[in-house]
Protein backbone atom coordinates (compact mmCIF):
# COMPACT_ATOMS: atom_id res chain seq x y z
CA UNK A 1 0.00 0.00 0.00
CA UNK A 2 0.94 3.57 -0.69
CA UNK A 3 -0.31 5.94 1.33
CA UNK A 4 -0.45 10.09 0.34
CA UNK A 5 -1.20 12.84 2.86
CA UNK A 6 -2.94 15.86 2.93
CA UNK A 7 -4.58 17.05 6.36
CA UNK A 8 -7.78 14.65 6.52
CA UNK A 9 -8.57 13.86 3.50
CA UNK A 10 -5.98 11.32 1.58
CA UNK A 11 -4.87 9.09 -1.67
CA UNK A 12 -4.41 5.08 -0.60
CA UNK A 13 -2.98 3.32 -3.55
CA UNK A 14 -2.98 -0.93 -3.63
CA UNK A 15 -2.46 -3.40 -6.34
CA UNK A 16 -6.42 -3.99 -7.21
CA UNK A 17 -6.48 -7.48 -5.49
CA UNK A 18 -5.11 -6.19 -2.23
CA UNK A 19 -7.46 -3.42 -1.98
CA UNK A 20 -9.45 -4.30 1.05
CA UNK A 21 -12.97 -5.36 0.23
CA UNK A 22 -14.63 -2.85 2.48
CA UNK A 23 -13.02 -0.02 0.07
CA UNK A 24 -14.01 -2.30 -2.94
CA UNK A 25 -17.56 -2.77 -1.78
CA UNK A 26 -17.57 1.45 -1.49
CA UNK A 27 -15.50 1.95 -5.02
CA UNK A 28 -18.42 -0.80 -6.64
CA UNK A 29 -21.14 1.15 -4.80
CA UNK A 30 -19.91 4.80 -6.39
CA UNK A 31 -19.50 2.99 -10.30
CA UNK A 32 -22.83 2.19 -9.70
CA UNK A 33 -24.10 5.79 -9.21
CA UNK A 34 -22.11 6.90 -11.95
CA UNK A 35 -23.07 3.70 -15.18
CA UNK A 36 -25.72 1.57 -12.95
CA UNK A 37 -25.97 -1.40 -14.14
CA UNK A 38 -28.32 -2.95 -16.81
CA UNK A 39 -28.58 -6.50 -15.48
CA UNK A 40 -28.15 -8.30 -12.12
CA UNK A 41 -24.81 -9.24 -11.56
CA UNK A 42 -23.70 -12.63 -9.62
CA UNK A 43 -20.21 -10.84 -8.95
CA UNK A 44 -19.69 -10.22 -5.29
CA UNK A 45 -19.55 -6.77 -4.68
CA UNK A 46 -15.67 -6.59 -3.53
CA UNK A 47 -14.22 -8.81 -6.45
CA UNK A 48 -11.42 -7.30 -8.35
CA UNK A 49 -12.97 -5.97 -11.78
CA UNK A 50 -10.03 -5.38 -14.24
CA UNK A 51 -8.06 -7.89 -15.83
CA UNK A 52 -5.09 -9.18 -13.80
CA UNK A 53 -2.47 -9.32 -17.09
CA UNK A 54 -3.49 -5.34 -17.21
CA UNK A 55 -1.62 -5.26 -13.79
CA UNK A 56 -4.15 -2.77 -12.25
CA UNK A 57 -3.25 -0.33 -9.75
CA UNK A 58 -6.27 1.43 -7.49
CA UNK A 59 -6.45 4.74 -6.02
CA UNK A 60 -8.85 5.73 -3.37
CA UNK A 61 -9.03 9.07 -2.46
CA UNK A 62 -10.31 8.65 1.55
CA UNK A 63 -11.83 10.63 3.80
CA UNK A 64 -10.98 8.97 7.32
CA UNK A 65 -13.31 5.83 6.02
CA UNK A 66 -15.26 6.96 3.18
CA UNK A 67 -14.43 6.49 -0.46
CA UNK A 68 -14.67 9.98 -2.20
CA UNK A 69 -13.10 8.91 -5.73
CA UNK A 70 -11.30 6.12 -7.47
CA UNK A 71 -9.77 5.20 -10.53
CA UNK A 72 -8.08 2.14 -11.32
CA UNK A 73 -4.44 2.20 -13.56
CA UNK A 74 -3.84 -0.44 -15.88
CA UNK A 75 -0.61 -1.16 -17.78
CA UNK A 76 1.26 -3.18 -20.39
CA UNK A 77 3.46 -3.59 -22.99
CA UNK A 78 2.20 -1.99 -26.87
CA UNK A 79 3.93 -1.73 -30.33
CA UNK A 80 3.74 1.31 -31.77
CA UNK A 81 5.68 2.35 -35.59
CA UNK A 82 7.78 -0.98 -34.95
CA UNK A 83 8.90 -0.04 -31.26
CA UNK A 84 7.62 -1.16 -27.86
CA UNK A 85 6.39 0.91 -25.32
CA UNK A 86 5.76 0.60 -21.74
CA UNK A 87 1.80 1.93 -21.60
CA UNK A 88 -0.45 2.81 -18.86
CA UNK A 89 -3.97 4.69 -18.73
CA UNK A 90 -6.51 5.65 -16.23
CA UNK A 91 -9.76 3.23 -16.12
CA UNK A 92 -13.39 3.58 -14.16
CA UNK A 93 -12.01 7.24 -13.07
CA UNK A 94 -15.27 8.06 -10.74
CA UNK A 95 -16.39 10.44 -7.55
CA UNK A 96 -19.53 9.78 -5.13
CA UNK A 97 -21.99 11.77 -6.26
CA UNK A 98 -22.41 14.09 -3.36
CA UNK A 99 -18.98 14.94 -2.84
CA UNK A 100 -18.29 16.30 -6.71
CA UNK A 101 -17.47 19.84 -7.67
CA UNK A 102 -14.98 20.12 -5.15
CA UNK A 103 -11.96 19.29 -7.10
CA UNK A 104 -11.48 15.64 -5.64
CA UNK A 105 -11.49 13.70 -9.00
CA UNK A 106 -8.86 16.43 -10.47
CA UNK A 107 -6.38 15.45 -7.48
CA UNK A 108 -7.18 11.80 -7.75
CA UNK A 109 -6.31 12.39 -11.49
CA UNK A 110 -3.33 14.24 -11.66
CA UNK A 111 -1.85 12.28 -8.52
CA UNK A 112 -2.45 9.39 -11.08
CA UNK A 113 -0.65 10.97 -13.69
CA UNK A 114 2.81 11.29 -10.87
CA UNK A 115 2.16 7.82 -10.19
CA UNK A 116 2.21 6.40 -13.49
CA UNK A 117 5.42 8.75 -14.23
CA UNK A 118 7.31 6.80 -11.42
CA UNK A 119 6.52 3.45 -12.44
CA UNK A 120 8.60 3.23 -15.34
CA UNK A 121 6.29 3.80 -17.48
CA UNK A 122 7.02 5.26 -21.24
CA UNK A 123 3.85 7.12 -21.58
CA UNK A 124 0.35 6.90 -20.26
CA UNK A 125 -2.91 7.68 -22.41
CA UNK A 126 -6.70 7.12 -22.30
CA UNK A 127 -9.92 8.16 -23.89
CA UNK A 128 -12.75 10.26 -22.49
CA UNK A 129 -15.85 11.25 -23.08
CA UNK A 130 -15.13 14.72 -25.60
CA UNK A 131 -16.67 17.03 -22.55
CA UNK A 132 -14.55 15.62 -20.41
CA UNK A 133 -11.40 16.92 -21.99
CA UNK A 134 -10.77 19.91 -20.61
CA UNK A 135 -11.00 18.11 -17.06
CA UNK A 136 -8.46 15.58 -18.03
CA UNK A 137 -5.75 19.11 -19.49
CA UNK A 138 -7.07 20.68 -16.25
CA UNK A 139 -4.73 17.76 -14.24
CA UNK A 140 -1.93 17.68 -16.53
CA UNK A 141 -2.84 15.43 -19.28
CA UNK A 142 -2.60 16.73 -22.84
CA UNK A 143 -5.16 16.11 -26.18
CA UNK A 144 -3.45 13.54 -28.50
CA UNK A 145 -5.72 15.10 -31.67
CA UNK A 146 -6.49 12.70 -34.33
CA UNK A 147 -5.45 9.31 -32.09
CA UNK A 148 -8.06 6.56 -32.15
CA UNK A 149 -7.51 3.79 -29.29
CA UNK A 150 -8.59 -0.06 -31.03
CA UNK A 151 -9.21 -1.89 -28.16
CA UNK A 152 -10.33 -5.35 -27.77
CA UNK A 153 -8.56 -7.93 -29.44
CA UNK A 154 -6.79 -8.07 -32.63
CA UNK A 155 -9.79 -10.44 -34.02
CA UNK A 156 -12.73 -8.65 -32.47
CA UNK A 157 -11.07 -4.69 -32.21
CA UNK A 158 -13.34 -2.78 -30.03
CA UNK A 159 -11.98 1.36 -31.07
CA UNK A 160 -12.94 4.25 -29.97
CA UNK A 161 -14.07 6.21 -33.24
CA UNK A 162 -16.96 3.31 -33.38
CA UNK A 163 -20.67 4.66 -33.61
CA UNK A 164 -21.95 6.26 -31.40
CA UNK A 165 -19.01 7.26 -29.07
CA UNK A 166 -17.34 10.33 -29.04
CA UNK A 167 -13.87 10.03 -27.79
CA UNK A 168 -10.58 11.60 -27.48
CA UNK A 169 -7.34 10.28 -26.42
CA UNK A 170 -5.57 12.14 -23.78
CA UNK A 171 -1.82 11.53 -23.18
CA UNK A 172 1.57 12.45 -21.34
CA UNK A 173 4.77 11.41 -22.28
CA UNK A 174 7.37 10.08 -19.20
CA UNK A 175 10.50 8.52 -20.50
CA UNK A 176 13.11 10.30 -22.87
CA UNK A 177 11.88 7.74 -25.47
CA UNK A 178 8.51 8.45 -24.76
CA UNK A 179 8.88 11.91 -25.54
CA UNK A 180 11.16 11.81 -28.62
CA UNK A 181 8.30 9.39 -30.20
CA UNK A 182 5.30 12.10 -29.47
CA UNK A 183 4.67 12.70 -32.78
CA UNK A 184 4.36 9.40 -34.12
CA UNK A 185 1.11 8.96 -31.46
CA UNK A 186 -0.68 12.13 -33.28
CA UNK A 187 -3.26 11.24 -35.85
CA UNK A 188 -3.36 7.78 -35.58
CA UNK A 189 -4.74 4.14 -35.11
CA UNK A 190 -3.07 2.93 -31.62
CA UNK A 191 -3.51 -0.86 -31.34
CA UNK A 192 -4.02 -1.00 -27.54
CA UNK A 193 -5.85 -4.19 -27.43
CA UNK A 194 -6.01 -4.90 -23.91
CA UNK A 195 -8.55 -8.23 -24.06
CA UNK A 196 -11.95 -9.14 -23.40
CA UNK A 197 -12.46 -7.74 -20.11
CA UNK A 198 -11.18 -4.16 -20.28
CA UNK A 199 -12.33 -3.47 -23.77
CA UNK A 200 -11.02 -0.05 -23.84
CA UNK A 201 -9.09 1.68 -20.93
Amino acid sequence: MVREQNQRVQILSFPEEATPSELRVQVREIQEQAWPSTRVSVTPADAPTHDPLLRPWSMLLMDEGTVLGALDILSKEIAHTGRRYAAGGLSTVVTRREARGRGHGRRLVAAARETMLTQGLDLGFFTCDRPLQAFYESAGWNLLPGTVLVGGTPQVPFPSDQPGFDKVTMADFFSAGGRQARASFRHCRIELHPGEIDKLW
